[in-house]
C-alpha cells in the first residue's frame, strides 16, 4: 500500500493535518472535507490524549452483517465503548498492526476491557467473505467483530465515516490493494462518535481515553 495514512491533531481552533506518508489525489481531497467538517463543528479543546471529535456531523450509523451472520448497527452495543477501523484483510502492514494495537489496548484495561467492542469493517467486499472474516479478525481477539455489506452499502458507510479508499490493479484481476484511511473512530457507551485514533497510537493514549469514556457510562 503506498499511500494511506492520514494524521491530524488539534493544535489550535482548527486541526493541523500532518502527512506521514505521501498520499493520493483522493487521499487529499478526502483530508481537505474532513478537516472542513470538524472545523466548522465548533469543537472546544479536547481534553482526551486523540482528537476530540465530539459533535462532528458524521459516523452516525452504519448497518452492516458481522462474521457471524447477524445485522448490526451502533444501537447493538449501546452500553459499550466501540473502536471502528476500516480496512481489509490482504492488507500488509496498516491493518493487521491496527489489530494488534487493539489487542494490546484490551489487554491493558483489565477488567474493564469487557466494556469495549473493536469492530472491523471491510472494505473489500469483493474478496473479504463472511467465512474469511471469521477466520482473520477473531484470530486477534475473539472479541472483535468483522463487518460487511456489499458494494454500494460499503461505499455508503465509508462515506458517512469519512473514510477514503482507492483500488490499485495488481498483475491479476484478484491482486489488487487499496490505499484507505488509517486510523479509528471511537464511540462513547451511550453512541456518541467522541475520538479519531491516528494510526500508530492505539497504546498509552488509547487506553486512557477509553477509560475516561468509559467512566463518562
Amino acid at each position: 500500500m503506498t499511500g494511506y495514512l492520514l494524521t491530524y491533531s488539534p493544535t489550535s481552533a482548527v486541526a493541523r493535518f500532518i502527512l506521514q506518508r505521501p498520499l493520493s489525489v483522493l487521499h487529499a481531497l478526502g483530508a481537505l472535507l474532513l478537516v472542513l467538517t470538524l472545523a466548522g463543528c465548533g469543537m472546544p479543546q479536547p481534553a482526551f490524549k486523540n482528537t476530540d471529535v465530539t459533535g462532528t456531523d458524521c459516523c452516525r450509523d452504519f448497518r452492516l452483517t458481522d462474521h457471524k451472520g447477524n445485522t448490526r448497527t451502533l444501537a447493538d452495543f449501546r452500553g459499550k465503548a466501540v473502536v471502528i477501523f476500516f480496512g481489509y484483510t490482504q492488507c500488509p502492514d496498516v491493518c493487521p498492526t491496527t489489530m494488534v494495537e487493539m489487542k494490546a489496548a484490551l489487554g491493558q484495561l483489565g477488567a474493564d476491557a469487557q466494556r469495549v467492542q473493536v469492530l472491523f469493517v471491510t472494505l473489500d467486499p469483493e474478496r473479504d467473505t463472511r467465512e474469511l472474516l471469521a477466520n482473520y479478525v477473531p484470530a486477534f481477539d475473539p472479541s472483535f467483530l468483522g463487518l460487511y455489506g456489499d458494494l454500494e452499502t460499503t461505499a455508503r458507510t465509508a462515506r458517512e465515516f469519512r473514510v477514503f479508499y482507492q483500488k490499485h490493479a495488481g498483475p491479476t484481476p484478484g491482486s489488487y490493494t487499496l490505499d484507505h484511511t488509517a486510523g479509528s473512530y471511537v464511540f462513547d457507551p451511550r453512541g456518541r462518535v467522541r475520538l479519531f485514533v491516528r494510526h500508530g497510537d492505539g497504546g498509552a493514549n488509547l487506553v486512557a481515553d477509553l477509560r475516561s469514556l468509559l467512566k463518562e457510562g
